[in-house]
This record gives structure tokens, C-alpha cells and sequence, in this order.
């Protein structure tokens, strides 16, 4: 008679690091002062600075993890300075073009009076 054959032992499960509820701020920089809460009964999640006391608050979802309302905060950031920027961007042409139509117009009244001057003669 032969040996049974043994079951293979299931591999060991890996244990998942936990991820961090406390950042740093991006207004003003200070290391781990932003704690981030989660309310699943009401699914909003919030992030506030105990130092500077800025706060952000987004809609969850049950998957939702702090480091996810952290990174919606810094998009968020990221995009309102990129319009902000858009903006100044927007008024320097303009003001740039408005400059430059002056300055033809400067030259159209320019050369209107050198032909003048030229019937004149």
C-alpha cells in the first residue's frame, strides 16, 4: 500500500500596511497636522489642518479611504490654482493686445497724416 497524499498548506495570507489618516498640510506645510475623518453613515469625508484650520469635505463611498480624501483635497488644489493661473494668463494677452492695437492705431493716425501732409504739397 502506498502513502496518502497529503493537501497542500493554503498560503499564508499578507497582511495589508496599514495606510495613513494623518498628512500634511498644503497650505501651510506643517507635517501631519491634517487628520482625515470618514463618516460612512452620512458618507461624507473630511480633512482638516490642526494648524492653519483649512478643511476640505467630499462625498464617499464605502471603498473610500483617508489617502483618497487627502488626494481629491490636492487635486482640487491643484485645480483651482491651474484656473487661477488660466485667468492671469488670459488678462496679460489681452492686455498685451489691447497694447498692440494702440499701437496701431498710433501708426494708422501716423501714416493718415504723412499722406495729408503729401497732398498738401
Amino acid at each position: 500500500m502506498g502513502k496518502r497524499k497529503s493537501r497542500a498548506k493554503p498560503a499564508p495570507t499578507k497582511r495589508m500596511d496599514k495606510l495613513d489618516t494623518v498628512f500634511s498640510c498644503p497650505f501651510c506645510n506643517h507635517g501631519s497636522s491634517v487628520e482625515c475623518i470618514i463618516d460612512m453613515k452620512n458618507l461624507i469625508g473630511s480633512a482638516a489642518c490642526r494648524i492653519c484650520e483649512e478643511s476640505f469635505s467630499t462625498t464617499i463611498t464605502a471603498l473610500t479611504e483617508a489617502i483618497d480624501i487627502y488626494s481629491e483635497w490636492i487635486d482640487e488644489c491643484e485645480r483651482v490654482n491651474t484656473v487661477e493661473d488660466d485667468v492671469e494668463q488670459e488678462e496679460e494677452e489681452e492686455e498685451v493686445e489691447e497694447e498692440e492695437e494702440e499701437e496701431d492705431d498710433e501708426d494708422d493716425h501716423v501714416s493718415v497724416k504723412r499722406k495729408y501732409n503729401n497732398y498738401r504739397d
